[in-house]
């Protein structure tokens, strides 16, 4: 049976991959009364008069809803909320296996940013976190920063997890090959969301030097090839990107910007490259082709010349996948009664993830359901989130 004929018998089956359980028995008119009415009265009352202690009653201190609008999907692109449903089934599953939070998935059938931001915020009493994903680039950041200020944690994952994770991969790489994480020149390919958040968080844009490392240089390149300053065709997230990047003022197209470089990010589209393209590159090249299904370029293609390659995929060493961050990011910030997730918090995902292994050529990155991660994570963030005093009172 081949993995199509799998999957879709596996989601056949079950209709779907989630369902609610109860925590309480209802065996008897008693429990009856205490579940609901007379008695959940009495709880509202409660929460009515201290609003905060809604973390205290309800599942609101465990939950997280899953929001996407389908119009970025995996490497699907924009398939609509209906068919984006399967994807934020999975993710929720994840949370729950993973980090034993209650997901919830909330496909919204509008691609309108303005109400976007006004159903999640209308949306926001009920849970104690949101996961923004899958929405399209450049719509998705303007989204994010419109919501951070709802007052509970909220990421758009498809940003920064994916970000958060390719940092703890390059700290590790970078100590494979024996080099310094500032001294890398890195190129990156997509300057989408994930290209975006990756670029801020590897130059620690907007953030406290004091607390993270930097790379030496990145040059960012989008599908029209390398950004620079006054590049005619940006728009408004790009040209503020190519502002802190290219400062050796480079033009011309991906493979032009390979030359010298010590680390390639692909966040882009499948066979951008081959080998010999990656022979400009300086000596031991870190590789990490994380376009899905289908690479930048092969890891059987890569490992020809890089001397640690990775990719999003299961079936190759080294997968790089926002599987291993966004589960404990969200447990940190729902133990430490975060009211955002900041820079700081995500740093230090990065750095707990990196030390959960001695990092080799092929195993820079624990796997991906290694049970081990997310606690390790999750106190990473939570003590990062008081100390950056993010937390309710």
């Amino acid at each position: 049976m081949s993995l199509k004929e799998e999957a879709l018998k596996l989601h056949r089956e079950n209709k779907g991959k989630l369902a609610t359980k109860s925590k309480i028995s209802v065996n008897s008119k008693e429990d009856l009364s205490l579940v609901y009415t007379p008695g959940v009265a009495e709880v509202c009352k409660e929460i009515a008069a201290n609003p905060k202690s809604v973390y205290d009653y309800t599942f609101k201190s465990n939950s997280v809803a899953v929001v996407t609008d389908g119009s970025a999907v995996l490497g699907l692109g924009n398939i609509g909320a209906e068919a984006s449903l399967p994807v934020m089934e999975g993710k929720c599953v994840l949370f729950k296996e993973l980090a034993d939070i209650d997901a919830f998935p909330i496909c919204i059938k509008t691609q309108n940013d303005r109400e976007i931001i006004s159903i999640v915020k209308n949306i926001a009493p009920a849970f104690g976190g949101i996961n923004l994903e899958d929405i399209a680039a450049p719509r998705c950041f303007r989204i994010e920063e419109e919501l951070l200020s709802i007052g509970i944690p909220l990421m758009h994952d498809d940003q920064h997890g994916t970000a958060i994770v390719i940092l703890a991969a390059l700290l590790n790489a970078a100590k494979v090959v024996n080099k310094r994480i500032e001294d890398l020149k890195v190129v990156i390919s997509g300057a989408g969301a994930a290209g975006t958040a990756v670029t801020k968080l590897l130059l620690c844009l907007g953030i406290d030097k004091n607390i993270c490392t930097s790379v030496r240089e990145i040059v960012l390149c989008d599908s029209k090839g390398i950004i620079y300053d006054g590049r005619a065709d940006l728009n408004e997230f790009k040209a503020q990107l190519a502002k802190f990047t290219n400062r050796s003022k480079r033009k011309g197209t991906l493979k032009n910007a390979l030359e010298g470089a010590d680390a390639f990010v692909g966040v882009s589209t499948a066979n951008l490259l081959t080998a010999d393209d990656l022979r400009k590159m300086n000596k031991d090249a870190v590789v990490f082709a994380m376009a899905n299904p289908t690479p930048e370029i092969m890891f059987d293609e890569a490992i020809k010349v890089a001397a640690v390659v990775g990719t999003g995929r299961s079936d190759f060493p080294n997968q790089i996948n926002n599987s291993l961050a966004f589960p404990g990011v969200f447990r940190g910030a729902l133990d430490s009664k975060a009211t955002t997730i900041n820079y700081e918090m995500k740093i230090a995902a990065a750095h707990a993830l990196a030390n959960c292994i001695i990092p080799t050529k092929d195993n820079i990155l624990p796997y991906t359901l290694d049970r081990n991660v997310v606690p390790k994570v999750a106190e990473a963030v939570r003590k990062a989130a008081i100390e950056t005093g993010v937390v309710r009172d």
